[in-house]
């Protein structure tokens, strides 16, 4: 028996979840949506533990943005638990906050000290990069190399395994520098978890009469008899040209978790380590979830290489993977029955929000085309 859909949508995160949706409420298409993974939400995939705790499987997923459409956009299908996300850094034997602000320069001078002292003292700490080439210019020439080799060189090479100078400036420069008392990790207008988590978000936007969702289920495999009109993929875009030009480069990582009997365990949701420990971070996301319980569960991170076996979390953002990515992206745009969405078809380390505003956007192209009518 031959199925007949208008899309088939690889992959169920945001990207491909938004896009079904969008298609099959406001456009009437019949969507069928498969993933290789066993649920729904990709990375963003939240679940209960053993221990009663809800966790980010796939490391913290820390929702803020100051689009108004994003937000009501996903305010259909969950309401909020508004939260302040709050990063400190253990190095030199203590906790400290992150990002760099008049706080984390008090406790390295040791004594209170003011706005005017921190930006005179740092404008003698800066190294001059007018146009900074790389993350360690970047740095440098915002904070100077002691506060670079105390929060950022370390982790930077822990994470990517590439030294900030090989880098994208873009890498470390998406980390503010203060210098007044703001600790909250990120100051976009609107910071908060869905309440009942990501998990159930993703059920309630995938759940629409056309739209199946297929999982365990690799779109290169399904059987001759599904057809559909056109293809939304949000895969890796090497992947689907066969490697034709190269392997891009990704950053995979591994989550190591444990439950501890206590009410918290760190004081903070999320404590990096630069010059400690293998790991990068440990996060404890009972506090940014807000979760009542007499234990805990924290999760240590790992980054990995990509290999066999292994899931591409990170695009690497680097000029020779963006000069083999270009080549990618010339043969995607020949293509006229497939669109391509999403951080690892685009190869672009996007934030949550910036999927699903592309998502938004996408389908407004797609809607003023031929593709939806």
């Amino acid at each position: 028996m031959v199925e007949k859909y208008d899309y088939l949508i690889v992959g169920a995160g945001f990207a491909g979840a938004v896009l079904a949706e969008r298609l099959a409420e406001e456009s009437g298409k019949t969507c069928l949506v498969v993933d290789r993974r066993s649920h729904i939400a990709g990375n963003a995939y939240d679940k209960v533990d053993q221990a009663g705790i809800l966790i980010h499987a796939y490391g913290p997923h820390y929702f803020r943005t100051n689009s108004t459409r994003v937000v009501d956009y996903l305010s259909r299908f969950t309401q909020w638990h508004q939260v302040t996300y709050q990063v400190l850094v253990w190095t030199d034997g203590k906790y400290w906050q992150f990002p760099i602000n008049l706080n984390t320069f008090e406790q390295y001078l040791g004594r209170p000290s003011t706005t005017e002292e921190m930006e005179a003292t740092l404008a003698k700490w800066r190294e001059d990069f007018p146009n900074p080439k790389n993350s360690e210019e970047m740095v440098l020439s915002q904070v100077g190399r002691k506060f670079y080799e105390m929060f950022f060189k370390n982790y930077t090479k822990k994470q990517w395994k590439r030294d900030p100078s090989q880098l994208d400036a873009s890498v470390c420069g998406r980390i503010p520098v203060r210098t007044n008392r703001d600790n909250r990790f990120v100051t976009d207008t609107f910071q908060a978890l869905p309440q009942e988590g990501y998990t159930a978000m993703f059920e309630k936007i995938l759940r629409h009469p056309r739209i199946t969702v297929r999982l365990n289920t690799d779109y290169r495999q399904l059987p001759p008899q599904v057809k559909y009109e056109r293809m939304i993929y949000t895969g890796m875009i090497d992947e689907f040209y066969n490697f034709s030009e190269g392997r891009l480069p990704y950053r995979s990582m591994r989550f190591e978790a444990e439950t501890l009997p206590q009410e918290f365990f760190q004081p903070a949701m999320q404590v990096n380590y630069p010059n400690d420990h293998e790991y990068t971070r440990v996060v404890e996301i009972k506090h940014a979830t807000g979760q009542k319980s007499p234990v805990t569960t924290i999760v240590r991170e790992y980054p990995e290489d990509f290999g066999p076996g292994k899931e591409a979390y990170y695009p690497v953002p680097a000029p020779d993977s963006k000069e083999l990515y270009e080549k990618y992206a010339a043969k995607a745009k020949m293509e006229k029955n497939v669109t391509f969405v999403g951080r690892l078809a685009t190869y672009r380390y996007y934030n949550m929000d910036q999927v699903v505003a592309m998502a938004l956007s996408e389908f407004d192209k797609l809607k003023a085309s031929k593709a939806t009518n």
